[in-house]
């Protein structure tokens, strides 16, 4: 018998009737309506500006090509779907809308005007799947260049370059292509500061040390105050959510290693665990413990590359070297643990590659012991310095509420201080066990962004310590069909069995059909993977949500009024980088 519906999705049917079309049932028991294309505004803004303890937070927004898809048990008639994702921190709940659209009119109106950060998602949409948002400021492509031909998430794209002619390059297109990039201040409403006076720009990348990454921005200037800014993203997009939807299940890890490229398994880990809830995977308990301390290490790893280059930013050259050189020896505990250093790929479907070598306790444990002295100096020579300071201390400063209407996650969020952290709110991977606190800021500025990361570090070091001292016996995988092969000896008594092991190891896992989606409190802020499986071995539509990309979108609001040099400040302070941006 099916559980009842939770009481949101009793309050929207009284509410909106017959508008509400369809109510799905999915693996992360995620309440799921799909609601007609006329009513999908209203609802939305009911759900945020009208509801008790209303869903503030649009934590993502995607399209889904339905055309293929085989297994739509219950739903709409839909040649695309634009999935709505909404938070409420006051309720810890979820809610997904979705709205079917055909193939003839795939049109829907914006929704910036209730959600700022919703420009970028929108964009992405259209650029992808050709899903138009009318009243949209500025609808152009935002992933692919702008002289991209069709949509590069529809089923009917290509997946390989072999599959598209060779490149060229004729001087007639090199001109043209060059043309396209040709920036137009006026397309973006940017004014002059006043009659008889010229636009004054300064770009800022797409190479430049300070943008850590592939990524441009278009200042306009009065002297060094800057009047706007325009982000333009795109330049390392590899097509991270079409490849998920070409390999193997299995196959598709060491992909996810190179999305967020300095978090290591703990990119693993949301694409791990949403595939477990679509098969309905149970891992063993040593299997969690040993996943959320690898995940910590590599937490540590990534602020320990936050912290120096942010420094390295402000003008001091030495705090990089020495924290690079803690980092160093991070690598080592992984690549002994996992045979590799910053990409190890460690964890599978249902478990972990293989189980702890022998002399993994004392390695982890010498550098539990090793590293809070280091912490403390560079607690005198970076945070306590006095430039670093006045550098940052209320600049880029925003508050909880502004965090949460553009997307803010992690310890940008946790700056302002709201402790939110999903590893207390929604515990996973058993984080529950674990005895940590939950650092704040109180200002959101770029000094109390860099301070709770520099206190997470002491945090996660408690939490490995947990995991040392805790670490259960037990097997380090599944037993489970779909993860762990039968055993040798089987296999050479019946065929049956014999056929199940090669076509596990050859073509990987066939997953259930359905929806789940599992998000986590990644290094620089929530990472989640929303997965449809079709049935099949490998993914229908692969989703991933990262924290980059909406704290980049809200760079031109905090960066306003202020100077260059406080826009340095501003891009150190965020964490960020490219490839968790870009895809």
């Amino acid at each position: 018998m099916r559980d009842p519906f939770p009481p949101i999705v009793e309050t929207l049917q009284g509410r909106f009737g017959p508008a509400i079309q369809a109510i799905q049932e999915t693996a992360d028991a995620i309440p799921t309506l799909w609601v007609a294309r006329e009513q999908a505004g209203t609802l939305l803004r009911y759900l945020k500006r009208e509801i008790p303890e209303p869903y503030h937070f649009l934590y993502d927004l995607c399209a889904i090509d339905e055309r293929v898809r085989t297994h739509r048990e219950g739903q709409p008639a839909s040649d695309f779907t634009v999935v709505y994702h909404l938070l409420s921190y006051g309720r810890n709940a979820d809610i997904r809308i979705k709205v079917a659209l055909s193939e003839a009119e795939p049109v829907l109106p914006s929704i910036t005007g209730l959600w700022p950060m919703a420009n970028w998602y929108e964009r992405e949409a259209w650029d992808m799947f050709g899903v138009r948002f009318d009243g949209h400021p500025h609808l152009r492509r935002i992933l692919l260049p702008p002289t991209w031909q069709g949509h590069a998430l529809r089923k009917d794209h290509v997946s390989r370059a072999t599959e598209m002619e060779p490149f060229r390059l004729p001087p007639e297109r090199e001109e043209l292509e060059q043309e396209a990039l040709r920036f137009h201040p006026e397309e973006w409403g940017m004014q002059p500061a006043a009659e008889g006076h010229d636009y004054m720009f300064l770009n800022l990348g797409p190479n430049h040390p300070s943008v850590h990454g592939v990524f441009r921005i278009v200042l306009q200037l009065d002297g060094e105050f800057i009047v706007d800014a325009v982000p333009d993203i795109g330049f390392h997009h590899r097509g991270a959510e079409k490849l998920g939807e070409r390999q193997t299940w299995h196959g598709y890890i060491p992909y996810t290693d190179r999305i967020d490229y300095l978090g290591g398994v703990m990119n693993n880990l949301p694409y791990v665990l949403a595939v477990e809830k679509l098969a309905g995977i149970v891992v063993p308990e040593r299997v969690e413990v040993i996943r959320v301390m690898l995940a910590e290490l590599f937490r540590i790893a990534s602020h320990l590359v936050f912290y120096g280059t942010f420094a390295q930013d402000l003008g001091a050259l030495s705090p990089v070297f020495f924290m690079f050189t803690d980092r160093e020896r991070i690598f080592d505990i992984v690549e002994a643990v996992c045979g590799g250093r910053m990409h190890p790929s460690w964890f599978r479907i249902g478990g972990v590659a293989q189980d702890l070598p022998s002399g993994w306790e004392r390695l982890v444990r010498d550098f539990i012991a090793y590293l809070p002295a280091r912490l403390a100096e560079y607690d005198r020579i970076a945070l306590g310095n006095r430039i670093l300071q006045q550098r940052t201390r209320g600049v880029g400063a925003y508050g909880v509420e502004q965090a949460i209407e553009w997307g803010v996650t992690g310890p940008n969020l946790r700056a302002c201080g709201f402790d939110w952290d999903f590893r207390k709110r929604r515990p996973y991977s058993g984080y529950e066990r674990f005895a940590f606190d939950i650092p704040t800021g109180q200002n959101g500025d770029c000094y109390d962004r860099c301070a709770v990361r520099v206190e997470e570090m002491r945090q996660s070091l408690r939490i490995i310590e947990q995991c040392v001292e805790q670490m259960p016996a037990g097997p380090y995988k599944a037993d489970h069909p779909l993860t762990t092969p039968p055993p040798k000896e089987a296999t050479l008594r019946d065929i049956d069995t014999l056929i199940h092991h090669f076509l596990g190891v050859s073509w990987g896992p066939v997953i259930p059909p359905g929806e789940a989606h599992v998000g986590i409190e990644a290094t620089k802020g929530n990472n989640g993977y929303y997965l449809i499986s079709d049935g099949g071995t490998s993914a229908y539509r692969v989703r991933i949500r990262t924290p980059s990309f909406p704290h980049l979108q809200m760079i031109p609001w905090i960066t306003r009024g202020a100077t260059v040099a406080d826009l340095i400040a501003n891009l150190g302070s965020i964490d960020f980088v490219m490839a968790d941006v870009d895809r």
